[in-house]
């Protein structure tokens, strides 16, 4: 999703009306606006998960299906057919190194962005609030 998406798993104006008006039609719909807000955004996550199962369950069911036992009495036809689920097979392997590659480095990248976006707000937090000797944190008005 991008950032200029108007429903997206972010407390932005819309997704807080939405809120509202699902707990207000029919409870559930809030609740699940609620937690779409607070965990929308890991759903990429979950799915990629469950294609990764998926395939390591179903992946030899998928690749029998693709070659059939039986041969067609061509040699040659059988030898290239055999060849080319061989090579689809390989280029399906690296396609999906490349996929796990891509999300770990999407994975870094939101990391890297949310701790550089943290560690400007601690910056400009502790540039807006004054420093307090008397060996109290600050934190609490006591």
């Amino acid at each position: 999703m991008t950032k200029t998406a108007l429903i997206r798993p972010a407390w932005t104006p819309a997704t807080i009306a939405l809120m509202v008006v699902g707990f207000m039609v029919f409870w559930p719909l809030g609740l699940a606006m609620l937690a779409y807000i607070i965990w929308g955004d890991r759903l990429g996550d979950v799915k990629g998960e469950f294609s990764r199962v998926s395939d390591s369950i179903f992946g030899a069911r998928k690749t029998a299906a693709w070659a059939p036992t039986a041969r067609t009495g061509n040699v040659a036809f059988d030898d290239w057919r055999e060849k080319e689920l061989t090579r689809l097979d390989e280029e399906r392997r690296r396609l999906d190194e490349a996929r796990e590659e891509f999300e770990t480095y999407v994975r870094e990248l939101r990391r890297a962005k949310d701790q550089e976006e943290f560690d400007r707000f601690m910056a400009d937090r502790s540039r807006t609030t004054p420093a307090r000797n008397d060996g109290r944190s600050g934190l609490l008005n006591d």
